[in-house]
């Protein structure tokens, strides 16, 4: 059997990972305390979020604690697409501490950024892959050119003259590195979604696609804000899974990191599971959001964001309460809402009938088997 691979979340993370979540958060205690000593200038971003409601409570313990500890500043980023009770959380929160949580709105509006640049679909990756794919006009037929080439690295070369300045578009269509070699399990290609290339071909979208809206309405803003800053705290957790579970260049444990720039980045609850952010719920009554408690959402991001695969399902949830957002919802994303929904069509079938495929040649290997018995 061939050995499994595991990536340096798992190998490289600290011992506390893997404690029970009293003895887990007492370390994350400490680990605060420490960081917040030695990098006094802290920012931290809090969203009304589940993860970031654990967090300010454990920051907010620490400096309960040490009350030597500076004080943390708070900043909520209001995309314009918020619900009410999110932001009625987040005035409530700051109450509740006794801080001030400063909203900040983007320059460029979530529907502005819609209209100048497309609609997320599927995922930020997928996102960014099929709007360069959309932009340069490479066709899809590149990647049968790679499948059916028996010198891949000869024919990514090839690609790589045919279609200049295209490298990261080539390598997302045709599922490899820039070397040529395949990479076909990774989350950066387009066959990260099964079926998405054949669905793409056969069903071409009609509007366009970019997750330029997070860069306008979080990223940028964000960026802005926590530069005259030592430390960024952020509620990351590797439990939420896609990027945020892959290691990065300038980090192992994800949980501290130094950046090119010389500030410092800290992921409090990166090794904290779902089981962990229960346990701490109930044991210190922490009560989140209306948007949790009373309609009934797991987790809220931004509102009807299209890369949540339940955007609309928890839009329903969303709708009995404030209609209005939901309204405004489907009136900037409906067209990815759509588009996915027949993608998901698209792949339910074709999987139904790959399963079928494979039990009709399951069962005539069975029926020569029962005639060579006979023989």
């Amino acid at each position: 059997m061939s050995e499994q691979y595991k990536s340096r979340v798992y190998t490289d993370r600290p011992d506390y990972a893997d404690l029970d979540a009293p003895e887990k958060f007492q370390a994350i205690l400490g680990i605060i305390m420490t960081h917040l000593r030695q990098h006094p200038r802290a920012i931290c971003s809090y969203s009304g979020g589940a993860d970031s409601d654990i967090m300010i409570d454990l920051i907010e313990t620490a400096r309960e604690i040490v009350p030597s500890l500076p004080p943390v500043k708070y900043v909520f980023f209001n995309t314009g697409l918020e619900m009410k009770a999110t932001k009625d959380h987040v005035k409530a929160t700051a109450e509740k501490y006794g801080v001030e949580i400063e909203e900040v709105r983007p320059k460029v509006g979530i529907v502005q950024a819609v209209r100048e640049h497309g609609v997320p679909f599927v995922s930020k990756i997928m996102s960014s892959g099929l709007e360069g794919w959309q932009k340069k006009g490479i066709p899809l037929s590149i990647a049968d050119e790679y499948a059916q080439a028996e010198d891949k690295a000869t024919k990514r070369l090839e690609l790589s003259e045919r279609f200049p300045k295209c490298e990261s578009i080539i390598n997302f269509l045709c599922c490899c590195n820039s070397a040529g070699e395949p990479r076909p399990n990774i989350q950066l290609v387009i066959n990260s979604s099964k079926y998405m290339r054949e669905f793409i071909s056969e069903n071409p979208p009609d509007f366009r696609i970019s997750a330029k809206c997070c860069d306008y309405c979080k990223k940028q803003v964000a960026h802005e804000v926590q530069k005259d800053y030592e430390m960024i705290i952020t509620g990351e957790r590797r439990d939420e899974g896609g990027m945020r579970s892959v290691p990065r260049k300038d980090n192992t444990a994800l949980c501290f990191t130094e950046t090119s720039d010389g500030q410092y980045r800290f992921r409090p609850l990166y090794y904290v599971t779902d089981k962990d952010k229960e346990w701490y719920k109930e044991r210190f009554e922490i009560r989140y959001s209306d948007a949790y408690e009373v309609y009934g959402l797991t987790r809220t991001g931004c509102c009807g964001c299209p890369i949540s695969y339940k955007a609309v399902d928890d839009l329903e949830l969303i709708r009995p309460h404030e209609p209005n957002v939901v309204k405004a919802a489907w009136n900037i994303f409906g067209k990815s809402y759509e588009y996915r929904k027949k993608y998901n069509d698209y792949k339910d079938a074709r999987m139904r009938e790959e399963k079928k495929r494979r039990a009709n040649i399951e069962g005539q290997m069975d029926f020569f088997d029962l005639l060579e018995g006979k023989s």
